[in-house]
């Protein structure tokens, strides 16, 4: 598996032109067909994240903005990393995408800036969106913990970007952002300790690594993060599992070209589902949530019909034994999925589960729909019911994540 460092790291890794910067006409606002929740987004951190928000002892080992060789670069424990926007290219043609942009002024400001950013909603009709962090923290958390040799600097440095997140990103606009915060990895008696304070603030999801042994940490299935996850089930904390948050990216062969990781990028999601359900996590805690995102659904019927096969002979693997439910059926039970193209796939609802179904619209990254999501979706589920439609698009995720929507938006997409 390539390393996704490596592969941000690679200037060729796509064919635009190092520097370049256009940006698109500005778009209308699209016509509203549903009052959707996107479970998908992300934020790049602007350059006054932790300022005020870190221990004085710390001085300029934390994090802060630098302007090296006409690039903005994040400086952390005496490190710098350059990915600032990490692919926030919303906005900008398609011959210009790749893992740039690293100025703030190169990306269209929606990316950093959150009233930008919910007026960037406005025009492509999303109501409410969860939101992942950037490159410097990492999926999970796991950049800010993983790169320094001191755990107090990692903790403070996590614990200011979840007070960031909840008071200054979700706290600006409270009815259109669901907080989702990083975990502590390095403890996880000290990460369910926190899991808990944070659901007391008004954390509704925790965003953990899909593969932590990829990151050099306990498998998931050690029972090393059991603490954390019970606390999530507990708290109805979900968990979501972005694609890539193990710092890695299916591809086959190691010379093979950039297009066969872009094309199997779904392929980890599914690998770590199925770790995930056989890891029996989802059976020592029943209520647990867990999201996986970006990730797609159209593999996910044939998945489930590889379980009902394997569960004829399963006996010969024994790791199921004493199970009263089928491993398909904990997986209809605590698994949800998030699409974010798969036109095909939406005839085969009733075999993933309607109720289990997201939506997404990976602002500000290449694969976003923004700002057509709307048509978008509109297309794709054109032969579903009116009820299931409206499931898929918000009542799902107002569910899971517990973020209400409110009656008039409900019944006019337009009203917000």
């Amino acid at each position: 598996m390539p390393s996704l460092d490596d592969l941000e790291q690679d200037l060729g890794f796509t064919v635009a032109e190092r520097g370049k910067v256009t940006f698109l006409p500005e778009p209308e606002r699209r016509p509203r067909h549903y009052p959707l929740i996107s479970v998908d987004d992300h934020l790049v951190e602007p350059p006054d994240t932790f300022e005020g928000r870190m221990p004085a002892a710390f001085g300029d080992r934390a994090p802060h903005i630098v302007e090296r060789d006409g690039a903005h670069v994040w400086v952390y424990d005496g490190q710098g990393f350059p990915n600032v926007g990490f692919n926030a290219v919303v906005g900008r043609p398609v011959l210009e995408y790749s893992f740039e942009p690293t100025k703030f002024e190169h990306m269209r400001r929606g990316a950093w800036d959150v009233d930008a950013r919910v007026a960037d909603m406005d025009i492509n009709g999303v109501y409410a969106s969860l939101c992942f962090p950037s490159f410097l923290p990492g999926f999970a958390g796991q950049r800010l913990q993983l790169s320094t040799q001191d755990p107090e600097l990692a903790l403070a440095a996590t614990r200011a970007w979840n007070d960031w997140h909840l008071e200054a990103w979700c706290g600006a606009h409270p009815d259109r952002f669901i907080p989702c915060q990083l975990p502590y990895l390095l403890d996880p008696e000290l990460g369910a300790q926190m899991i808990r304070e944070n659901a007391e603030r008004g954390f509704k999801a925790v965003t953990f690594s899909e593969n932590p042994h990829a990151l050099g940490l306990p498998s998931i299935h050690t029972g090393h993060w059991d603490p954390l996850l019970q606390a999530c089930e507990e708290t109805g904390t979900v968990v979501n599992l972005h694609i890539g948050s193990s710092g890695t990216a299916p591809s086959a062969s190691p010379d093979a070209p950039p297009d066969v990781t872009g094309v199997l990028f779904f392929g980890y999601s599914m690998f770590a589902t199925v770790d995930w359900l056989f890891s029996k996590i989802p059976v020592r805690f029943p209520d647990i949530k867990l999201a996986f995102s970006e990730g797609g659904i159209g593999w996910v019927p044939a998945l489930l019909d590889r379980l009902d096969h394997m569960s004829r002979y399963s006996e010969m693997y024994g790791t199921w034994d004493g199970i009263e439910l089928s491993p398909a059926e904990v997986l209809h039970r605590n698994f949800w999925f998030c699409s974010l193209e798969d036109p095909s796939t939406f005839p085969l609802r009733e075999r993933i589960g309607v109720d289990r179904i997201l939506v997404e619209q990976d602002y500000p990254h290449c694969d976003s729909t923004w700002p057509d999501t709307q048509e978008v979706m509109r297309h794709q589920l054109a032969t579903l019911t009116d009820d299931e439609a409206q499931k898929v698009t918000w009542k799902n995720a107002s569910e899971l994540y517990r973020h209400p929507v409110p009656a008039a938006v409900q019944a006019d997409p337009e009203a917000f």
